[in-house]
C-alpha cells in the first residue's frame, strides 16, 4: 500500500463525509467510520488468509466462520422475531446446490487459494438473497394479511394462502444478480472478472471465471431463495404481528362446520 493510494482513499472517505453531511443532513461520521472499518477489517482478514490458505483445514476453518456470520447477518437483516435460524438452512441449501459440483467436477480445485474466494463470493450472494427474500415476504404478509385471512376463511391450506402473497417478493429478491447477469460487461465489470484480468492479464480467462461465478450465484441464490419461501410459508420464520393464527381458526371452524352438515341427515316432514 503505497502513500499515494491512502492519500486518495482518505480524500474520497472525507468528501463522501462532506456530501453527507451538507447535502443529504447526514452524519459526517459515517463514511470515513465504515473507510476505517473495512481498512482493519480487510487487512485483519489478508493477515489471517495469508496464514490460513497454506492448509486446507484451516482452509476449512475460514469457511465455517464465514457461514456462521453469514447465517447471523442474514437473521438479523430479516427482521424475524422467530424463526430466523432457520435462514441458516436456506444458505446451506444454496451453497450444497453449487459447491458440490464445481468440487467434484474440478472446475474448482480442492485447495484453499481457489475454494475461499469462490465461496466467499456465493455466500455472500446467497445470504443477501435470502435476507432480503425473508423481510420482503414477512412484510407482504403483514401488509396483506386481508388476504391471507380470507384465503384461509376459505379452507385453503395455509401453506397455499401464504404463498400466494409473497411469491413476487421472493422473486424480487433475484433481480440485482439477475441484472448483474444480463448486464455483466455491458454496463458493469463485475470484481471477479476485474481481479482475474488484473492478475494474470488474460481477458478471456477472466471472462470464464466470470460466467462461472455468476452462474453459480444464480443456482446457489435461487436454491436459497426457494427454502426461504417454504420456511415462511410454512409458518416457521415468522414476526409476531402477522396475524394468522386467528385466520386459521375461523378457517378450520369453517370446515368443521361444513363436514357437520354434509353428515347431519335431513328430516323428512
Amino acid at each position: 500500500m503505497t502513500p499515494t493510494l491512502v492519500a486518495v482513499c482518505v480524500i474520497m472517505a472525507l468528501a463522501a463525509a462532506a456530501v453527507n453531511r451538507f447535502v443529504l443532513s447526514g452524519s459526517p461520521f459515517a463514511a470515513p467510520v465504515a473507510a476505517i472499518r473495512a481498512s482493519v477489517q480487510l487487512a485483519a482478514v489478508a493477515t489471517v488468509l495469508a496464514i490460513a490458505l497454506q492448509r486446507l483445514w484451516s482452509s476449512i476453518l475460514v469457511l465455517a466462520v464465514m457461514f456462521t456470520v453469514a447465517s447471523i447477518t442474514a437473521a438479523r437483516r430479516s427482521e424475524a422475531r422467530r424463526g430466523a435460524a432457520w435462514l441458516a438452512v436456506a444458505l446451506a441449501a444454496g451453497m450444497l446446490a453449487v459447491m458440490p459440483l464445481l468440487l467434484l467436477t474440478g472446475v474448482v480445485p480442492l485447495k484453499g487459494v481457489a475454494l475461499v474466494p469462490v465461496f466467499g463470493i456465493v455466500l455472500g450472494g446467497t445470504m443477501t438473497a435470502a435476507a432480503v427474500a425473508a423481510r420482503r415476504a414477512l412484510d407482504a404478509l403483514g401488509q396483506r394479511a386481508g388476504e391471507v385471512e380470507a384465503a384461509l376463511s376459505l379452507g385453503l391450506p395455509e401453506r397455499f394462502s401464504r404463498m400466494m402473497v409473497i411469491e413476487r417478493p421472493l422473486s424480487d429478491a433475484l433481480l440485482p444478480n439477475l441484472d448483474q447477469a444480463r448486464t455483466a460487461g455491458l454496463v458493469t465489470l463485475p470484481g471477479a472478472f476485474v481481479g482475474v484480468l488484473l492478475a494474470t492479464g488474460s481477458a478471456a480467462q477472466a471472462g470464464a471465471v466470470q460466467v462461472l461465478v455468476l452462474v453459480s450465484l444464480l443456482l446457489a441464490q435461487v436454491s436459497g431463495v426457494a427454502v426461504v419461501g417454504e420456511f415462511v410459508a410454512r409458518g416457521m420464520i415468522v414476526r409476531p404481528d402477522t396475524p394468522v393464527t386467528e385466520a386459521r381458526y375461523f378457517g378450520d371452524l369453517r370446515q368443521f362446520v361444513l363436514r357437520r352438515r354434509r353428515r347431519t341427515p335431513t328430516r323428512k316432514n
